[in-house]
């Protein structure tokens, strides 16, 4: 009935979000900031999503839920929970005996970390992982297999995938190693809100991650985790170290260096995993890691960043032969 300023789509037709006019079926869809076309396919996860009609249509495949450890005390729990935990005793990474009266349970892995430098943080030294009546023990870039008199036989397979050490069992867990600071371990979807520890319950809310051992949701991460330490003879953790403000001339150091993450580098990712958090990580181990090995715990705190980029579909070319080069011929 009367005349609107601005612009306005013909009868039947639809604003494409980018100034265009289209019919209902050609409707684009946006995901993380960017649109589709109608008919375009993405992988979120394990699924495939088609975009129809302004509408994304996914598969449900059930996933695989994924923990990470890395660098001095950085957790990624498999429901996403981003947190720090610096303390110096063994601690139990996962595992599914978690007080259910129906489980037994068939596995856990501890994580035994040590300090990394002289401020006191800790780092990842060793991994033991329990199936049924089998004990593996990673450290110093090997591992060994140690039979234990109970517990049930569960099969396992051992693989190296370029930089990693992978160990898979039957059971549906996977633990990937690299030979250093960084754990991923990955659970099949039938222990979904069946598992407890440093990461997590598994059961897509990251909400009630912290439960303690003793099962109650616990809104602070240092009592969280001295929880899960395995011996109680080890100290409580009482108070987050600030490895910048104990070592101040390396922090501008720790700053710069860092900075790629935050880069153009790695823009393409910046909108699908906030660079924030991995940032702080990185600047926080790059002064921690005064009595060699700086340079190490600077490439995996980027390379922490670069993977989970990686699984949201945001492939970076970040390495250099200045920046952390590896020599793939020697890996392959």
């Amino acid at each position: 009935t009367e005349c609107v300023s601005g612009c306005v789509c013909p009868e039947g037709l639809f604003d494409d979000g980018r100034g265009g006019c289209v019919e209902e079926k050609d409707c684009p869809c946006i995901h993380n900031n960017e649109w589709y076309s109608s008919g375009q396919k993405i992988t979120v996860d394990c699924n495939t999503c088609t975009c129809q009609k302004g509408i994304w249509s996914c598969t449900d495949n059930v996933c695989y839920g994924t923990c990470m450890i890395y660098g001095s005390g950085h957790y990624i729990t498999f429901d996403g929970k981003f947190y720090d935990f610096d303390g110096n005793c063994e601690y139990v990474a996962i595992q599914d005996f978690c007080g259910d009266k129906d489980s037994s349970g068939s596995f856990s892995i501890i994580t035994e970390n040590v300090p990394c430098g002289t401020t006191g943080v800790t780092c990842s030294k060793a991994i033991k992982m329990f199936l049924g009546k089998t004990e593996l023990k990673l450290e110093n870039k090997e591992y060994k297999e140690i039979q234990r008199d109970v517990g049930d036989d569960v099969v396992y397979w051992n693989r190296t995938v370029g930089l990693y050490l992978v160990i898979e069992a039957s059971n549906g867990v996977m633990l990937i190693w690299d030979k250093k600071t960084t754990v991923f371990i990955k659970l099949s979807p039938s222990y979904k809100g069946k598992v407890c520890g440093l990461c997590g319950n598994f059961d897509d809310k990251s909400s009630n991650d912290f439960t303690t051992r003793s099962g109650l949701q616990e809104p602070n991460a240092l009592k969280f985790g001295n929880s899960w330490k395995q011996s109680p003879m080890c100290p409580d953790v009482t108070q987050e170290i600030k490895p910048c403000d104990l070592k101040p001339h390396r922090k501008s150091w720790a700053e710069k260096e860092c900075s790629i993450i935050q880069s153009e580098v790695f823009k393409i990712c910046h909108s699908k995993v906030d660079p924030a958090p991995f940032y702080e990580a990185c600047v926080h181990d790059a002064c921690s890691c005064d009595s060699g090995g700086d340079c190490e715990c600077f490439c995996s705190a980027v390379a922490a960043y670069a993977q989970e980029c990686t699984k949201a579909e945001a492939c970076v070319f970040w390495r250099t032969p200045d920046i952390c080069p590896i020599f793939c011929d020697y890996y392959n």
